[in-house]
């Protein structure tokens, strides 16, 4: 029940919740009413001044326009009639000149023509010729390699290596030995042996040479690993720090297509090359041993004296076991520094998608936050309505 207290009269007496609604939306309905019909007429003579207002300008500016209008067609009119004649000449002028280019482009093309075919039947034909010398080249390799024996075919791949490093012998190699191992003594022997002396005589670097190479046609296909055992014998035989495969087997092998391969981890100091990387693996260990050529000089010089070299000879295989274990260890770094720079990119491109996932979800929440409204929360709820609607009345007292 609600008090409600007469205006004129003073009175006081109480009106159930219906009956207040009913007056409420009585007074609220006449005044809503009262200011629609107000703000109607206000508005009705506002756009009747307005209509009134754009007539009046838009008359105003269509005569101006169309003073303007017939000011240019006059002028055009002018302008036409004066230039027409300067026009006719222009066009016939432009036409001679149009017809004697036209006539000088097709003397052009019809020479260009002749010469371009002069130069196809020219390079025609030197292209048949030297297709004629390939494809006898081609057919004389192949008759070539099938009266090939098989240790011709190896014979091949050793006489390919001495070519490349006798290019370069005067020039990159004044101090250096390489010839054919011709000493069978204990039984087997390599193929090649290349030793390397400083300008005082001391020798700092070594490498047994091992070629291998087998006819297309062969049926039992041979693998590299099947001489690396013999390459170590012969290394040790014959005294030489280094053991180098230069192999042409396993032609599709994508570990020794690759370039340099180590393969320490079956044979101390050993490599595996195809032909191509014979010069650059004599360059790559000289340039490494050249650091322990003190060493060796020392180590010399202490012999002649006949002086303990233990500690020596200590610190030149510590010097290369260490340069076998960097290399090593720097290999396995890169491929371990690549492997983790693409975990840290998929990492934070997981976390990337988080954030913009956060993001999305903080955005909803907002506008769930911004809709909510006291109507919302009071629908369906009639005890938190009348909560609501006892704490207006307060205000309003």
């Amino acid at each position: 029940m609600q008090d409600i207290k007469c205006p004129k009269c003073g009175e006081i007496f109480k009106i159930d919740d219906s009956g207040y609604t009913a007056i409420v939306k009585q007074i609220r309905d006449k005044e809503f009413e009262k200011e629609i019909k107000t703000n109607k007429d206000f508005y009705e003579n506002e756009k009747e001044s307005a209509v009134k207002v754009a007539l009046a300008e838009l008359n105003t500016e269509k005569d101006k326009l169309i003073a303007e209008k017939e000011k240019t067609i006059e002028k055009l009119k002018s302008d036409l009639e004066l230039g027409k004649a300067k026009t006719d000449l222009e066009i016939n002028k432009a036409v001679q000149e149009k017809e004697t280019e036209i006539l000088e482009l097709r003397k052009e093309l019809t020479l260009e023509k002749k010469e371009r075919e002069l130069s196809e039947k020219t390079l025609k034909e030197r292209y048949d010729g030297e297709l004629k010398g390939k494809d006898e080249q081609i057919a004389f390799y192949r008759d070539l390699k099938a009266r090939l024996s098989t240790k011709m075919v190896g014979e091949t791949l050793e006489q390919h290596c001495e070519i490349e490093f006798n290019k370069l012998r005067a020039t990159g190699f004044q101090n250096a030995y390489f010839e054919k191992d011709s000493d069978a003594s204990n039984g087997t022997k390599g193929d090649y042996i290349y030793r390397e002396t400083s300008a005082d005589g001391v020798e700092f670097i070594s490498i047994m040479f091992e070629m291998k190479n087998e006819m297309e046609g062969t049926e039992k296909k041979h693998k590299n690993e099947d001489f690396f055992k013999k390459l170590d014998k012969d290394r040790n035989d014959k005294g030489c720090e280094y053991a180098v495969l230069v192999s042409m087997l396993e032609p599709d092998s994508d570990l020794y297509n690759t370039g340099i391969v180590d393969v320490s981890y079956r044979y101390p100091k050993m490599y595996v090359i195809r032909p191509q990387f014979f010069i650059p693996i004599i360059t790559i260990l000289r340039n490494a041993a050249e650091n322990s050529i003190s060493y060796r000089r020392e180590l010399a010089l202490v012999k002649e004296q006949n002086i303990d070299i233990t500690n020596f000879e200590s610190q030149i295989e510590d010097f290369k076991e260490k340069f076998g274990r960097n290399y090593r260890i720097a290999s396995e770094k890169f491929n371990t520094a690549i492997e983790e720079i693409d975990k840290s990119i998929n990492h934070l491109q997981k976390i990337k998608d988080a954030l913009l996932s956060s993001e999305n979800n903080l955005r909803l929440a907002n506008n769930r936050a911004e809709d909510l409204s006291i109507k919302k929360l009071t629908k369906g709820n009639p005890t938190m309505a009348k909560k609501f609607e006892e704490i207006k009345e307060e205000k309003e007292d």
